[in-house]
């Protein structure tokens, strides 16, 4: 079998048997889509093996964290979706005879250390950024360990739901290894590969909130405008009402019904001088997942990743994980609870940095949030403010936020056109946090640390150097 990505096969194959091999496994993930589509697909997968085994989550897997998991009675732990960037960490305890690691992860390795048991796409020449996420990583491993007969195949949804979670598909779809996990995924009649309206809430949004919200193209007018959104498509010959005089949603029209509101929203955009580049944003690849009910959070991919989002980053990793294991009762209706909150904080979030502003360095720009932005979420404010006119184009944008432990969380967020100019936040936030005693790392195009209180302003000119050097 060469697997969904052929580059791995052979060493996520050398990680199951390392994991059939233990008496029992603890399984340790991340907190955001991607760390609990990543803990879905091991437990599923784990336990389809017959393997044994506990889950925990850690919002960041820094020294205190590696401790406590050291401190079990495990010998053998699976990390998922973290732990490439603390191998110098994992390491130590290994060395003393701790636990031994299985790591699937996708996040820029530390420097100068290596483990056996160590899948990670950036080690076979694949871009853990944009080509393989960490579900993807733990998908890989989940087929290799399917025991015999078995078929881990449409564990592959809630690979596609966190390698979006993780925006490898803002380039307009998914691409590189993640094509290989859609290909299984369609395969086994999990999901379903398309071209459509690209814009978040098609599955379950009216159409006015559909069209105010979509702000990732703006269209003057419509765009953060309901009155103008209702009355573009109160002039369009399309029964955009149902025979109760309720809005309709996208997923009710038909597809000449789509293609008509579709068409006539690109014309608008024209004549508003939307740039002809950003109105091919507008309908793109899409994913669909095909065994989740019509009109629910859970179709859509992006819908989905949002769901999970709103779970663990309140502190309910236990809602997240039921729902990517199939629970659809109270556990669904607790995490959208939780995702009506989360909306809101986004919301509250966003305005807050837009009345407060950012501060400018020479290569970098930030906000200190103190607690009016809960941590687990500054990370996603920020990147909703780039973009925007709170704050500039071509340099980062550096969010900081209290944690529950008193230090500092810092997440940072630049553009792919940054990376390909030579920034790597990745390193950034590793080397200026453990510079001022922290720890760091993530990807190129968005990364976090953890920093001392007290540390803000040596860490903001640590990172302004460090991003100068890498810019030129």
């Amino acid at each position: 079998m060469d697997g969904p990505v052929p580059e791995l096969t052979e060493h996520a194959a050398a990680c199951a048997d390392r994991l059939r091999d233990a008496d029992r496994v603890l399984l340790a993930s991340h907190i955001d889509a991607d760390g609990l589509t990543s803990a879905g697909i091991a437990s599923a997968a784990l336990e389809r093996a017959g393997i044994p085994f506990e889950t925990v989550f850690c919002r960041q897997l820094d020294e205190a964290a590696v401790a406590d998991i050291a401190a079990t009675d495990y010998d053998t732990v699976l990390f998922t979706d973290f732990g490439s960037g603390q191998l110098d960490i994992i390491v130590e305890y290994e060395d003393a005879g701790d636990f031994h690691p299985v790591i699937a992860d996708h996040h820029q390795p530390a420097d100068g250390v290596e483990t056996e048991h160590h899948l990670n796409p950036l080690r076979f020449g694949l871009d853990g950024a944009t080509e393989l996420s960490g579900a993807g990583a733990s998908y890989v491993l989940a087929r290799a360990l399917e025991p015999a007969g078995g078929d881990n195949r449409d564990l592959a949804a809630l690979a596609v739901v966190g390698a979006v979670g993780d925006m490898q598909d803002s380039n307009g779809e998914l691409h590189g290894a993640n094509t290989g996990i859609v290909d299984e995924g369609v395969e086994a009649g999990v999901v379903e590969e398309g071209t459509d309206l690209r814009i978040y809430g098609r599955q379950t949004r009216a159409l006015p909130k559909l069209l105010q919200y979509a702000t990732d193209v703006r269209i003057p007018g419509i765009s953060n405008n309901e009155a103008g959104a209702i009355e573009f498509l109160t002039e369009l010959d399309v029964p955009c009402r149902d025979d109760d005089g309720e809005w309709k949603r996208w997923v009710d029209l038909t597809g000449d019904e789509r293609q008509t509101l579709a068409s006539a929203l690109m014309r608008r955009a024209i004549a508003s001088g939307v740039p002809a580049s950003r109105i091919d944003d507008l309908v793109g690849t899409t994913y669909v997942l095909s065994r989740e009910k019509e009109g629910t959070e859970l179709r859509d991919v992006s819908e989905f990743s949002t769901l999970l989002n709103a779970t663990a980053r309140y502190d309910r990793a236990d809602v997240g994980l039921a729902v990517c294991l199939g629970e659809r009762d109270r556990a669904l209706d607790r995490a959208r609870r939780l995702l009506r909150n989360h909306r809101k904080n986004l919301s509250n979030g966003l305005q807050w940095v837009k009345e407060q502003g950012v501060s400018v360095e020479e290569n970098l720009q930030w906000f200190d949030a103190g607690d009016e932005i809960r941590e687990t979420i500054v990370g996603i404010v920020a990147g909703m403010a780039v973009g925007t006119n709170a704050t500039r184009n071509g340099i980062p944008v550096l969010a900081f936020a209290e944690n529950e432990d008193g230090d500092v969380k810092v997440s940072s967020r630049g553009s792919y056109v940054m990376v390909r100019n030579g920034l790597d936040l990745s390193a950034v936030m590793r080397e200026a946090s453990r510079a001022v005693g922290g720890d760091g790392g993530g990807h190129d195009v968005a990364a976090g640390a953890t920093i001392p209180k007290g540390e803000v302003a040596a860490f903001i000119a640590e990172a302004d150097r460090i991003v100068g050097e890498q810019l030129g």
